[in-house]
């Protein structure tokens, strides 16, 4: 169970990642949008930490 826990937290960090990542790469990019991406990132990270 908490190795599952772990692996959809990865998963989820990894996704974010690569959202961000793409949002970035646009021409003109949403300020806003990449910035709530990357809250839900960091709020992630830090329960993987935990």
């Amino acid at each position: 169970m908490h190795s599952a826990h772990l692996s959809a937290l990865t998963a989820k960090h990894s996704n974010l990642d690569q959202r961000i990542a793409t949002e970035s790469q646009r021409p003109l990019p949403d300020q806003i949008l990449l910035a709530e991406l990357k809250k839900r990132k960091l709020r992630v990270k830090e329960e993987l930490s935990r």
